[in-house]
């Protein structure tokens, strides 16, 4: 004998408003991304172009730093030597364009790739460091870049200390903007897609052994994750990262020497990422902001005392900052949001 419920009876989810289920996704996070992508387009219409590139070199190096974060931020290897392939992609791009006349587009995935390479070999070796010792490994390959790039052997590609010049991009015939504008607009959306898919590698199941590697690797192999593995394709993708932005370097400066990638570099990528904020992907913009800019303006204020001002602004930024850029917007509009929950209890 079978039973029949009336329809009236029967249980019925209420829908969710789509105004509600809008409000959901797009949180003030992504607010203010969408708000920077807008402003992003339309800043170099209204700058000059010395502004303009100075814009370009941000992007540059917030990727860079992006690339950084992904190694240390998310994974929790400690990196004193992405200035090496940042002038490996920079060297990879300009030698291309400058010895074999290859299109500047195929530099850039010509680039990642050895990078990749090169940073997948070098972190095989690299799994038996832990902490200061690794940070000290990737010391070494950073001082020890220079000198190999000036080698006598390898002149014939690299230029040696003289360097090499490289041909800069130029607008298209049907896009009306300068060559300086072509430029900041295609690093943009470089940028945009590489920090895209930064997201999704975070947030993918990929993502989450990366990150327990970095809270408990011990934890993480007893859940059967390859340690090893996922190791070492880090350190390959942040490779990847930082190479694609030294070869976005070499195209907007025109000009690659082995001067231009001492410590010095991985030492000011180290400093965006901390005051970016250390374990995030938007922070890497402000990591760039932070060092582009402020060096100029310690050395604008005194060109004697350029390196104590400079310090002076770091430990002040430190100090209101403690969690990084992208720490202070997230405690910033916690604030925000409380206010504005308590507000009408209290009217």
């Amino acid at each position: 004998m079978t039973t029949t419920i009336p329809k009236d009876d029967v249980a019925v989810a209420p829908a969710v408003p789509a105004e509600r289920a809008v409000r959901v996704r797009l949180g003030p996070r992504h607010l203010i991304i969408a708000g920077f992508v807008v402003a992003a387009f339309v800043v170099p219409l209204l700058s000059s172009s010395f502004v303009t590139f100075q814009l370009t070199e941000v992007l540059i190096y917030g990727l860079a730093i992006l690339g950084l974060n992904l190694l240390t931020g998310f994974n929790g290897q400690f990196s004193l030597g992405h200035s090496a392939f940042y002038g490996i992609g920079a060297y990879t791009a300009a030698i291309l364009i400058h010895n074999y006349e290859v299109s500047y587009l195929w530099t850039l995935p010509a680039a990642g790739a050895l990078c990749f390479v090169i940073g997948f070999l070098f972190g095989l070796p690299a799994l038996r460091l832990q902490n200061l010792y690794l940070a000290l490994a990737t010391f070494a390959l950073a001082t020890a870049m220079p000198q190999i790039l000036k080698f006598h052997a390898l002149e014939g590609w690299t230029g040696g200390v003289q360097g090499l010049v490289v041909d800069q991009p130029e607008a298209p015939g049907f896009v009306p903007i300068s060559d300086d504008q072509w430029l900041y607009y295609f690093t943009l959306i470089v940028m945009l897609v590489m920090f895209l898919c930064a997201e999704f590698l975070i947030h993918s199941r990929t993502g989450r052994a990366i990150m327990a590697i970095r809270d408990n690797p011990i934890a993480a192999a007893a859940m059967g994750i390859n340690n090893s593995l996922y190791k070492t394709l880090t350190f390959g993708v942040s490779a990847l990262y930082t190479g694609v932005a030294g070869a976005l370097g070499a195209l907007a400066i025109g000009f690659v020497a082995p001067d231009s990638f001492t410590i010095f570099l991985s030492i000011s990528l180290l400093v965006g990422l901390v005051i970016g904020g250390v374990g995030s992907i938007p922070g890497c913009l402000f990591g760039g902001l932070f060092v582009l800019y402020v060096p100029n303006i310690a050395n604008a204020l005194s060109t004697g005392l350029a390196g104590a001002i400079y310090g002076v602004i770091l430990l002040l930024v430190i100090f209101v900052m403690p969690a990084g850029a992208a720490g202070f917007v997230r405690i910033v509009v916690a604030r925000i949001s409380r206010w504005r929950q308590t507000s009408p209890e209290e009217s």
